[in-house]
């Protein structure tokens, strides 16, 4: 059974729906600018960009959003734990009946809650390995170029050159960047990974990441985790002076030395050229007197050692005395030698015929065997006896024997060279002659004097009559062209034509046509 609804009562109504967005006007008209401090929990960046969590003490939690546009511009990293206070405006959700914090700024509670953030990011970091020692390089000793990477309008350029000037002038690279800021990380992390990103020829030996003294928030830049781990990625040796000397940031742990201001890094990024010409010359000095008490004792040695030797000229007196007795035995041998030497050349020489004497045997001997021989041989073996017994007379004249020679050479060779001319005119003109038969001979020469030649109808030459039969198809070839035909006739008459045809063909072959 229903109630009726109670008419006398002036309460206004209120639908859901109307009802929660009064109650969403009213808050945000009085909450429309808050400060709220409390600690971060259940931080979630949604797939949007939108970032929700809850802010809490010990007695109250409360929800709080932040809009994509805003989670960009936060001045810090939202953390689990992390102690902060948020500005903003305070607003509902109408569908879940919930008020929510629209954070539109954030930043940390304190600085105790700064120093906590710092502590568990650099063991998160230690734990990665970032720090270890075994990562951290050598500086070399004296490097070519320097990288500076600071503000270039503040002090600490201006001390960092005038140290290296004082200590060991150096040629400077300035990557300017800002120290402090919202930006200032992302400068830093770009010129960290510029430097090491420039060519072998340019690329400076050792860098220094400096900015002067400042409060906690001012260094801000140099705990950011991007910086970092740009510091430890970097392959060239850094050297960090950040702040005051009791200040220490996280790149600290992360490059290769920590300076504790910026001229102190300028002193340890290069040596001290007085330091080092004092050394060199305090090293010259200790080699010039080690050297000189060297050879003063090794003078001191040679003059005992030399003296236990005696005078050298007494020492080459027996050998000189050596050497002339083996030489007076030399000389007596060898002249022994060339005594006995030509004692056995004169008794060969004795076994020796006259050459003179052999010669005009072997004369007499050839004259003997051209009597046997007919007359041209005979004629030309004399010549060859006179010439071998000119050759005999000229056996000490060499070079005369030569010339003769060439001579007879030269007259061979040009007789025969006019045999080989006459022979070669001779077989030319025997070749014309034969060319000339040749083309007499030829039947196309005889079917100029009005004979022709007859061809089957395969362009066979037909040389018998009785080869032909009537109504044969015949080619018959005339001196300018051809012409066809048909065979017809008795067989006497072809026989009289095979008869006269036999006795054209003997007298081609007698040649009595041409």
């Amino acid at each position: 059974m229903s109630t009726a609804p109670d008419r006398t009562s002036n309460v206004p109504e209120f639908s859901v729906s109307e009802l929660a967005f009064s109650l969403k006007k009213t808050l945000e008209g009085a909450y429309s600018h808050v400060r709220v401090r409390g600690e971060l929990s259940r931080i979630k960046i949604h797939s949007s960009g939108h970032m929700y969590s809850v802010i809490k003490d010990d007695n109250a939690c409360i929800d709080a959003v932040c809009w994509k546009s805003n989670v960009a511009r936060l001045s810090i990293k939202p953390e689990e734990g992390l102690e902060v206070i948020c500005t903003g405006r305070i607003s509902t959700y109408p569908a879940r009946s919930n008020y929510q914090l629209i954070i539109e700024s954030m930043e940390l509670a304190g600085e105790g809650a700064l120093l906590k953030m710092l502590e568990d990011r650099k063991r998160r970091l230690a734990a990665e390995g970032l720090f270890a020692p075994e990562r951290k390089k050598k500086l070399p000793f004296l490097p070519e170029r320097i990288g500076v990477i600071t503000s270039p309008t503040g002090a600490v350029i201006r001390d960092i050159m005038h140290r290296l000037n004082d200590r060991f002038p150096r040629h400077v690279m300035l990557w300017p960047v800002r120290v402090q800021g919202d930006t200032a990380a992302a400068e830093i992390e770009r010129a960290l990974r510029g430097f090491c990103g420039l060519p072998e020829s340019v690329r400076p030996g050792i860098l220094i990441l400096a900015r002067g003294g400042g409060s906690l928030e001012d260094l801000m830049p140099f705990n950011e985790e991007n910086v970092v781990r740009a510091v430890a990625d970097c392959t060239i040796p850094i050297i960090t002076a950040v702040g005051h000397e009791t200040d220490t940031t996280l790149v600290d742990y992360a490059s290769d030395l920590r300076a504790p201001t910026p001229t102190g890094a300028a002193e340890m990024a290069v040596p001290r050229r007085l330091d080092l010409l004092a050394t060199v010359r305090a090293e010259a000095d200790t080699l010039l007197r080690v050297a000189s008490r060297l050879l003063s004792e090794r003078k001191g040695r040679l003059e005992t050692l030399g003296a236990r030797l005696g005078d050298p000229a007494r020492l080459l007196e027996i050998h000189s005395q050596k050497v002339d007795h083996l030489g007076g035995n030399l000389e007596r041998q060898a002249q022994i030698l060339v005594n006995d030497r030509r004692a056995r050349l004169r008794t060969a020489s004795v076994r020796l015929r006259d050459p003179g004497y052999v010669l005009q045997q072997k004369t007499q001997g050839l004259v003997r065997l051209a009597d046997r021989l007919d007359n041209g041989f005979r004629n030309r073996l004399n010549e060859d006896g006179r010439l071998l017994a000119k050759a005999g007379a000229l056996l000490r004249e060499p070079r005369g024997i030569i010339e003769r020679l060439q001579e007879r050479l030269l007259e061979r060779g040009q007789t025969l060279q006019r045999v080989w001319a006459r022979s070669f005119e001779e077989r030319r003109t025997n070749l014309a002659y034969l060319a000339r038969s040749l083309e007499n001979l030829s039947y196309e020469n005889v079917l100029g004097r009005g004979y022709t030649v007859v061809f089957d109808v395969c362009g066979k030459p037909i040389t018998s009559a009785h080869a032909v039969s009537a109504g044969m198809a015949l080619d018959i070839k005339f001196r300018d062209g051809r012409a066809g035909a048909l065979a017809s006739g008795k067989s006497s008459d072809r026989a009289s034509l095979s008869g006269q045809s036999a006795d054209r063909e003997k007298q081609l072959d007698q040649g009595k046509l041409l």
